[in-house]
């Protein structure tokens, strides 16, 4: 999720589509998220590790 919206922010920066650039913004964010809950210990969506 983190590598899509990376790619998703460079797209639309590149491109100008301000649409992706909001997708991506929030793909990386709801990624971060995800990654340090897993990285905490946290079960997330009922796995003990988030990939």
């Amino acid at each position: 999720m983190i590598v899509l919206g990376v790619i998703l922010l460079v797209i639309g920066f590149v491109l100008g589509f301000h649409i992706l650039w909001t997708i991506g913004i929030i793909l990386l964010v709801i990624g971060l998220i995800l990654w340090v809950l897993g990285a905490a210990g946290h079960a997330v969506g009922g796995r003990r590790h988030y990939w």
